[in-house]
């Protein structure tokens, strides 16, 4: 199979969808992988390593999808990228679809893509191998951004997170206890802060608490709580999912408007649009807003801050995949490792998701092996009112 790598062309965007030893990985599987010019250059990977490593390298995004048969991408692809689309391929990266601009739906479907969307796939355990190494990060990189933006010169409420002896530490509540609320917690917890996580499932909660001997506060994420919760925190962070659809809107209006002035909000949810009324995208460039005195923090490819970091754990978790499309193609994929049905929007233009296509208000236009399975599709722990990523 041909694989390809483009550059990714969004504004700070500097992860890139293999690493040069994903690349030879496959390579050495008997397959092409074109690299654009330049696609990892921002996460320290050369042209030269990629070339070491088996890759061709193309010098431009045209050539890249011209040529291959699938193409490994980070985010979404840009309107200037539809163009590029070949009839038939497939694509593969982050789409997060439910929330797309109808044009990038309307390209798919003209030039018969198949799409498959890394956040969605998931084992029948609820587990999501790919969504994994980025909520990691994000969740690690909470406390290093929140410590940042409660400092007094950029408009912060002041606040030391560890406090020191005579002053207390600062309050953190963390909406949604997954992979990036559980990691944003031991983060904020080895920084010295309180903390206090919120989830939907009384199960996560009894996990949570034993992870972290009792260190944690956890409380049921429900509209009552999360009202206290924003009244007292010093930051929040969202961290809820909802798979296929609209990230569930927890955070209202009248909740920023009561908390405390100089607080800190870190939406993590916003590559699905948003917890809270007052999100909005913001990008690496242009990072924050202030909505009633509270510094909002809603950048969708925050892990692209550590662009190299994210392009390892990212590689690591897309290869068993790209292996697999490699030897078995999609359908074959199906009977070889039935999770990533769960991933598939689209399958040659037509949809292919039940959950997607009654988010965006449409019918499944085709029936694939797998891909509507309750077995296959479960997410156990992402639930509309809180549950975390």
């Amino acid at each position: 199979m041909e694989f390809g790598i483009p550059k990714e062309v969004r504004d700070l965007e500097s992860r890139v969808g293999l690493t040069p030893a994903g690349v030879s990985s496959l390579v050495r599987r008997g397959h092409t992988v074109y690299v654009e010019k330049g696609a990892g250059v921002a996460a320290g990977f050369s042209d030269e390593t990629y070339r070491h490593s088996g890759g061709n390298i193309v010098y431009s995004a045209a050539e890249v999808y011209g040529r291959s048969d699938t193409v490994v991408k980070v985010t979404r692809p840009t309107a200037a990228e539809h163009a590029l689309f070949r009839p038939g391929q497939t694509i593969l990266g982050f789409l997060h679809m439910a929330v797309a601009s109808s044009d990038f739906l309307d390209a798919l479907r003209e030039h018969e893509i198949t799409a498959i969307a890394s956040e969605m796939i998931a084992e029948p355990n609820g587990d999501r191998p790919i969504l994994v190494p980025m909520s990691e990060v994000a969740g690690r990189l909470a406390p290093v951004v929140a410590g940042r933006l409660l400092m007094t010169p950029g408009g912060g409420r002041g606040t030391l997170l560890s406090g020191i002896p005579g002053v207390p530490r600062g309050v953190v509540a963390i909406i949604g206890g997954g992979v990036l609320g559980t990691n944003a917690a031991r983060a904020f917890l080895n920084m010295g802060a309180q903390v206090v996580v919120l989830d939907n499932e009384v199960r996560r909660l009894q996990h949570m608490d034993e992870v972290f001997n009792g260190r944690i506060t956890t409380m049921l994420s429900s509209n009552y709580n999360l009202k206290r919760v924003t009244e007292f925190a010093d930051v929040i962070v969202g961290a809820v999912l909802t798979p296929g659809r609209r990230a569930p809107i927890l955070i209202t209006q009248d909740m920023v408007q009561r908390m405390r002035p100089g607080a800190v909000f870190l939406d993590f949810s916003i590559d699905q649009g948003g917890c809270s009324e007052t999100s909005r995208p913001t990008t690496l460039r242009d990072q924050t807003y202030v909505v009633e005195g509270v510094i909002h923090f809603c950048v969708p490819n925050v892990t692209a801050a550590v662009a190299r970091t994210t392009s390892y754990g990212l590689t690591n978790s897309l290869l068993p995949y790209l292996i697999g499309l490699g030897e078995h193609g999609i359908l074959g994929m199906l009977d070889q490792q039935p999770s990533l049905a769960t991933g598939i929007n689209l399958y040659q233009g037509k949809l292919a998701h039940r959950e997607l296509a009654q988010a965006l208000g449409r019918e499944v236009e085709i029936a694939l092996p797998y891909v509507n399975s309750p077995t296959v599709a479960g997410s156990a722990g992402n639930g509309s009112k809180g549950g975390g990523r």
